[in-house]
């Protein structure tokens, strides 16, 4: 008994000891991350599930499934499809499409990998970005029936575009040419000359089928012509240079304050670049102060150096200013601070861009407001063309300017993606409307500097004995704003204020007479309002504009222009079959017949304030009545007016 206890016992030391041999071997194993794309139905998400299936990442209740999920979808004979495995939305499969980006998890003896499916359809292509955002390695696939198409070439150039470097060009289905070599050199051939185009210096090509396994993860004998190594190896073998970004200067955008009592202040963040230890001299950007590292914090104790991939916790000698949103960097190497900047957009929004509008620009933790002037032009994905245009539409991939209202700290994209890429995010909807890669800051950003007054904005004010301000009137044309607006300039006037009235029909003489009604323009046209009201009130005016001001957007754009509480939203609600009853101008009647177009109300929208500060219903108050009301109103929030 004693002999046999003692061989369980040793039995189970030995399994314990190969259990902990494998976990050891399995955490130090590299990780690689890949997506594929290609156009639709090219095969990703076979290819995907075959690879699931043969490094046996599948249970077996899950391969019951996919076995009775098979027969389902009309999979003929004992053949499964393996699209299933990752196909996991209902539309996807009753339209044997892929539409979201599936992220799936599977692993060899020499290497663990994250895979993205990404869709192949043109109106998914958002989505692509999004996969491709983060991987080291691109499979391209090609259906060898159909070669190189619009959409291969588009994955192709945004996986470039984006920073991935290793290229796989896998020729799929070749079971359906009767594994044709002359049929493969020519898609390869094909593909290469594209590829050079766009600056694609090598890819590695090879002949697949992921339906029946071919050249996956052995060399299948069905291609004998080709030598190259099958799909599993080159993934598994393929060097990605991990230390690179270790290399780098130190770079770690603050993500949070960590204060957990009045002993303890330090700077938590993943580190995009670079190592830092205590002791090194680091830079806090954009406002450039420095101090010296004093701890490096993790869960689990002080570290004596951490790199570029890890979470942690700095901590300064010095009682600096550092917030959320600013950047910790090598005081010797920093980053570049800046406002303006040349990019390359990919638009992922329905609805196109509109240049002007001001939107939120998320770069790492910052998050600014910023415009987007007119693109220089878009890029032909089939010709790599740069074609002018006045918009970016759906997937569209064009270059333009961005200014932002502060300085952000950045870098080129090539130097990092960390400080380089950002996306838009549409103020009113929250909707992320963009990706986008800064190249470099504008000159005009670094020679252009903020004039320090010796009059200040406070002093201006004090001599008129007021508080700015801007009572912003909006509503239809015709709605009465311009006779309220002079309604209440008088009776500010009669009280020994300093007021300036801006007329949407009167800056349209002079300052904005190079404008039109298309959105953009009106776009423009707030825009340049907004920052003429901004001057006035930085000379302690009162500023009273009337303007239809359609988009919600822009009179948001205007409002964080100025001080909290200096813009007041004064919204004219005139209902739109009285605005056009009364029809001064005889505009409506224009825009009715067609003579006019983009008119506000009738085939151009009119946006609604949502709060305004001052509501005025026509249907119900007189003009005269209206001006009293927002004249004490005025006086009631500023007593010192």
């Amino acid at each position: 008994m004693t002999d046999q206890t003692d061989v369980i016992y040793k039995t189970d030391d030995l399994i314990a000891q190969d259990i902990d041999a494998y976990l050891e071997q399995h955490q130090h194993k590299t990780m690689l991350r890949f997506i594929t794309c290609g156009s639709v139905d090219d095969g990703k998400s076979t290819l995907i599930g075959r690879l699931l299936y043969d490094s046996k990442m599948i249970f077996e209740d899950q391969l019951a499934a996919l076995e009775s999920d098979s027969k389902k979808v009309g999979t003929q004979g004992a053949e499964i499809d393996f699209a299933l495995l990752v196909d996991g939305l209902a539309a996807e499969r009753e339209q044997g499409i892929t539409i979201d980006v599936a992220y799936r998890f599977f692993g060899t003896e020499k290497r663990k990998f994250i895979v993205a499916d990404t869709p192949g359809h043109e109106q998914y292509t958002r989505n692509m970005v999004t996969g491709a955002s983060t991987a080291d390695l691109a499979v391209i696939l090609i259906d060898a029936r159909k070669g190189v198409l619009t959409q291969t070439r588009r994955h192709s150039y945004l996986a470039h575009l984006i920073g991935i470097r290793h290229i796989v060009l896998a020729v799929n289905k070749m079971d359906l040419v009767g594994y044709d070599q002359a049929t493969y050199d020519a898609i390869v051939a094909d593909y290469a000359a594209f590829a050079r185009s766009i600056g694609i210096e090598r890819f590695v090509p090879m002949p697949i089928s992921g339906f029946k396994g071919d050249n996956i993860t052995g060399l299948s004998a069905n291609t004998p012509w080709y030598t190259g190594p099958s799909l599993i190896q080159h993934l598994e073998t393929v060097e990605v240079d991990t230390t690179t970004d270790q290399a780098k200067p130190f770079r770690m955008p603050v993500q949070w304050v960590n204060r957990p009592n009045l002993d303890f202040r330090g700077f938590s963040g993943l580190i995009a670049s670079g190592t830092v230890r205590p002791g090194d001299t680091v830079r806090v950007l954009p406002s450039g102060k420095t101090s010296t590292v004093s701890r490096v914090v993790t869960l689990d104790g002080d570290l004596d150096e951490a790199v570029a991939g890890q979470s942690v916790t700095i901590c300064l000698a010095d009682e600096i200013d550092c917030s959320r949103g600013d950047v910790l960097a090598t005081a010797d190497a920093p980053p570049q601070a800046a406002d303006q900047f040349e990019s390359t957009l990919v638009w992922m929004a329905d609805e196109a861009l509109l240049p002007g509008r001001a939107y939120w620009l998320k770069l790492g933790t910052q998050t600014v407001s910023a415009t987007v002037q007119e693109p220089k032009y878009t890029v032909n994905v089939n010709t790599m063309e740069h074609l002018a245009c006045k918009t970016l539409d759906l997937n569209a991939i064009g270059v333009a300017e961005i200014t932002t209202d502060r300085a952000i700290v950045f870098e080129p994209y090539a130097e990092g993606r960390t400080l380089g890429g950002f996306i838009l995010i549409d103020k009113i909807t929250n909707a992320t409307v963009a990706a986008g890669m800064l190249h470099f800051s504008l000159r005009r950003a670094q020679n252009v500097h903020w004039q320090a007054m010796d009059v200040s904005r406070a002093a201006h004010a004090a001599l008129k004995n007021q508080q700015p301000a801007v009572l912003w009137f909006t509503g239809l044309s015709g709605s009465g704003k311009s006779t309220i607006a002079n309604l209440v300039e008088k009776k500010l006037h009669a009280l020994g204020k300093h007021t300036f009235v801006l007329d949407g029909d009167n800056v349209r003489h002079g300052l904005n007479k190079d404008l039109g009604f298309t959105e953009a323009d009106r776009i423009e046209n707030i825009r340049r309002v907004g920052e003429v009201a901004k001057l006035m009130t930085d000379a302690g005016l009162i500023v009273l504009t009337a303007f239809i001001s359609p988009f919600r957007a822009e009179r948001e754009m205007v409002r964080e222009l100025l001080a909290d509480g200096e813009f007041l939203e004064v919204f004219i609600d005139t209902p739109l079959e009285l605005a056009e009853a009364r029809d001064v101008k005889g505009l409506y009647k224009k825009a009715r017949s067609g003579q006019l177009k983009n008119f506000t109300g009738i085939d151009s929208p009119y946006e609604a304030p949502e709060s305004p500060e001052i509501r005025v219903d026509t249907t119900k108050e007189s003009p005269e009545d209206a001006a009293e009301r927002i004249v004490d109103h005025l006086l009631g929030w500023a007593p010192t007016i």
